[in-house]
């Protein structure tokens, strides 16, 4: 049941604010279209709702108030004044919003008709660096109300020279392969070797050969690793550093920047049940606090009613701000398993690779793309799960089941075998893959995944 509310907060938050333009709150005297807060929670936001035609116009507008050496302004449309603008993690939503439209929808106009905005992006990114390509100096929001934000200033533990650094490597990154996409080929290999660059420096500049990253914040950990910062021989250690963090305080730390990531980067790197641990903690700092104290849409502040019952700072301390809900990505993706290839974007091939676990006994998402209804849907019972998966037309999924035999697996109550609308199926060494046209497919096999708490069940 919190689980179903947390799910309903970050719908109805996404409801309240997403009105002609991403405000960050409906109430107090704000109200304004924070880049920061769009940019955040835009994957989560594109899996609720059809939001194409919305971030497009939106992307028009952070264009028109774009400064001509490139500055994206904190709020757009701009009414705060030419001294407010800039701020990584906020302005980088000139490349990240384009880039997630792109492969939620396929559609490679945005990036067509955005790529001068993100490009000037990158280069004020790089005008800004020093010829180390460290970008010091200039005022960023950090990463904004993190745990603890209250006696440390909301602008967070996290340096913000890392954070302007891992957010400039990013951007670049993604400029280099929408070049590709546009069959901009010099641009995008400049672009790659740029960014290969700011990598290299931010490593040499933040991180140790025992996986330390900068002050060794959660947020600095979860960056390095989803903003694809570091080599392949670091991740495992700095994932170890995160994970032993997390245990050793028991909670997220993590603010604007660094909460999207999280989760991720706790099941990616063979966490998973930690990453459940956080998102069923129910004490003060978590998702489901709010829910417990009633809220209704997601908080701006983890504390803003804190655990004695007074309030936050009543000057800033909205109670219907979305940013935090971009756990919801983390759910769809991870928990349900619906997840986009950016080789076929906008649902032409789907990857459904739920991963149960949390005590879970039910998990049902589904997503209307523009091929239709997607669906994940999936069901423990003692020693077995099952899993129902729904594929529009014109489009094909690839399912994968985790620490199974093929030869344990049945579809419709038949061993698997080709025909059927299965289009092959392959052992994959302790995983089985198959690949699906469109239609309706259940499947069962053998699992050891406990349902720790049995009747909890999220739901949408």
């Amino acid at each position: 049941a919190l689980i179903n509310q947390l799910q309903h907060n970050i719908i109805w938050g996404q409801k309240g604010n997403f009105l002609d333009v991403p405000t960050d709150c409906p109430q107090r005297d704000e109200r304004l279209g924070w880049t920061g807060d769009a940019q955040a929670f835009s994957s989560t936001a594109m899996f609720n709702m059809d939001t194409a035609g919305f971030f497009t116009k939106w992307m028009k507008d952070v264009e028109a108030d774009q400064y001509a050496n490139g500055s994206v302004p904190h709020v757009i449309p701009n009414v705060l004044g030419s001294n407010s603008a800039g701020a990584t993690g906020w302005a980088d939503a000139a490349t990240i919003i384009p880039w997630n439209v792109y492969l939620a929808y396929g559609d490679e106009r945005i990036l067509a008709e955005q790529y001068s905005s993100m490009s000037r992006w990158v280069a004020f990114m790089r005008a800004r660096a020093g010829d180390d390509l460290i970008w010091t100096g200039d005022f960023h929001f950090g990463d904004w109300l993190d745990f603890g934000s209250s006696a440390r200033g909301n602008f967070g533990a996290t340096p913000t020279d890392l954070l302007a650094t891992a957010f400039f490597a990013h951007s670049t990154e993604i400029l280099a392969k929408s070049a590709r996409i546009l069959g901009k080929r010099q641009d995008s290999e400049t672009y790659e070797k740029l960014a290969a660059e700011i990598k290299a420096a931010f490593c040499a500049k933040y991180v140790k050969d025992d996986g330390s990253v900068g002050t060794n914040t959660q947020t600095g950990y979860v960056l390095a690793l989803e903003l694809n910062l570091l080599p392949t021989s670091q991740r495992e250690r700095v994932a170890r550093r995160l994970v032993e963090d997390v245990r050793q305080k028991g909670h997220l730390t993590t603010g604007f920047l660094g909460t999207p990531h999280l989760m991720h980067a706790l099941s990616r790197y063979g966490y998973l049940d930690d990453a459940y641990k956080l998102l069923n903690r129910d004490e003060f700092p978590s998702w489901l606090y709010p829910v417990k104290k009633g809220a209704t849409t997601i908080w701006e502040r983890w504390d803003g009613i804190k655990p004695d019952g007074s309030f936050q700072d009543k000057g800033m301390n909205s109670f219907n701000h979305y940013a935090y809900g971009a756990v919801g990505d983390w759910m769809y993706r991870v928990m349900a398993g619906i997840e986009i290839d950016p080789a076929a974007p906008g649902y032409r091939h789907i990857t459904i690779a739920p991963r149960p676990g949390g005590g879970f006994t039910q998990v049902r998402a589904s997503h209307m793309s523009l091929y239709g209804r997607v669906t994940s849907s999936w069901r423990l019972r003692t020693g077995e799960l099952e899993l129902t998966v729904e594929v529009p037309a014109n489009s094909r999924a690839t399912v994968r089941l985790a620490d199974v035999q093929v030869d344990g697996v049945k579809e419709s109550g038949k061993a698997l075998a080709n025909g059927n609308g299965i289009m092959r199926t392959k052992q994959d060494g302790s995983n089985v893959e198959i690949l699906l046209g469109s239609g309706i497919y259940r499947f069962t096999y053998p699992t050891s995944v406990a349902a720790a708490s049995p009747g909890r069940t999220a739901l949408r």
